[in-house]
């Protein structure tokens, strides 16, 4: 019997997609569930993968991975969709499908398969990612071609075969949960009039119900990658698992947006990042600091090509290598130590010092220890505003 390797979460949609490829397809189904930081039981899963009729099950705890060749590169880019979503989600799909397409091969399986809708992202960046590494594999996606019409038809054919399906009522949303980041949809969220009620967010508590006094942080960086809290060091997945809890407190992280999806709809999404939300203001603020006023700007356009293509699913192509490789070379210089004040939902930057800064505190003063030469302005005015001048010259001389 052919093999076929199903991303699988536990929930009922793969649950029910276990039986369905084993009854429509006639193969023997592999299921694999990794770890980016969302609450999971492995154990539970296990069973109740072969219990669906899965013929082994893989699990990998990859929240280290996760952090050193996903976040953290991620945040060396400041890469944010829309300018809002750090991408938390997005980010998670290719290294499960990446470690999905090793499972096929390892199992000799020709096929692969996900329980992503036929109207979301996700199925795009699993796909990119399979047809990118192991474009022999052949993708097999339920939810685009089973005829259920809903949730009780999927829980009927699911019970009629012994699947264990959930016995307690369904929260109105759908979330996904790792180290970045909370993704947050469905229910009363389709609406984007309404403003979203408190039990649709999972980790933060309400701005206006966060400590009434402001909590103050200092973040290490080396060379881009954060490394210490407080003046202790700590291993990436340690940190941002700190500032996710502390964050949260505080009511920080909280994103409200309407965002283009892949596919070309529109869709309301809300987010809960608060280590995210926290690192890219910090490292933006360093960044400020350390890099020349051209580099920084050539990075801000490129970290909008290297978050859409992050969304859109294209982790594995040579363009995102390309600017991997441009943005590692620009973290050469951002190290240095970051205050961060926290407060009624808000991070700022309240303070930055680097040992390769470019702000020159006896150039930008104007006090008695000002270096600055004045006399030079004058020049330099006048060759800046030298095209400027000519074009005043010739407007006076055709309106004359």
């Amino acid at each position: 019997m052919e093999k076929v390797v199903l991303a699988y979460s536990g929930g009922l949609d793969t649950s029910v997609i276990i039986p369905y490829l084993k009854e429509k397809y006639k193969l023997a189904v592999i299921a694999y569930t990794a770890n980016l930081g969302q609450k999971i039981d492995p154990d539970f899963l296990r069973q109740k993968a072969l219990k669906s009729g899965a013929i082994r099950f893989y699990f990998d705890d990859l929240r280290d991975r996760f952090v050193q060749d996903y976040i953290f590169p991620s945040l060396a880019a400041n890469a944010l969709y829309q300018g809002k979503y750090p991408l938390a989600t997005s980010l998670s799909r290719p290294l499960i499908a990446q470690k999905v397409a090793e499972v096929a091969k390892k199992e000799g399986a020709k096929f692969v398969s996900h329980g992503c809708t036929g109207k979301g992202n996700d199925q795009v960046r699993f796909e990119l990612t399979w047809k990118a590494l192991a474009p022999d594999l052949k993708i097999i996606a339920p939810l685009r071609e089973w005829k259920f019409k809903s949730r009780q038809e999927e829980i009927e054919f699911a019970k009629k075969r012994g699947i264990p399906v959930p016995v307690t009522k369904k929260s109105p949303y759908s979330v996904d949960a790792n180290l970045w980041g909370i993704s947050i949809e469905c229910g009363v969220l389709e609406d984007p009039g309404v403003e979203p009620p408190e039990n649709a967010y999972q980790i933060t508590v309400a701005p206006e119900k966060a400590p009434g006094e402001p909590k103050y942080l200092k973040i290490g960086f080396e060379k881009g990658k954060p490394v210490s809290l407080d003046g202790k060091r700590l291993g990436g997945k340690e940190l941002i698992d700190r500032l996710n809890q502390i964050g949260a407190e505080y009511g920080v992280g909280r994103i409200d947006m309407v965002e283009d999806r892949t596919v070309g709809l529109k869709s309301r999404e809300i987010y809960e990042a608060p280590a995210a939300t926290i690192l890219i203001t910090s490292h933006q603020e360093l960044e400020k600091m350390v890099l020349s006023r051209s580099l920084w700007e050539l990075k801000e356009s490129l970290s909008n090509q290297y978050a859409n293509l992050i969304y859109q699913g294209a982790w594995f192509s040579e363009k995102k290598e390309a600017l991997d490789a441009f943005f590692q070379s620009t973290q050469r210089y951002v190290s240095g130590l970051v205050r961060v004040k926290m407060y009624k939902g808000k991070a700022f930057v309240v303070g930055r010092s680097s040992p390769y800064s470019l702000y020159s505190e006896e150039l930008a003063t104007y006090g008695a220890r000002d270096i600055f030469d004045r006399t030079s302005a004058e020049g330099f005015i006048n060759l800046t505003g030298l095209p400027l001048f000519l074009e005043g010259l010739r407007r006076k001389k055709a309106s004359s």
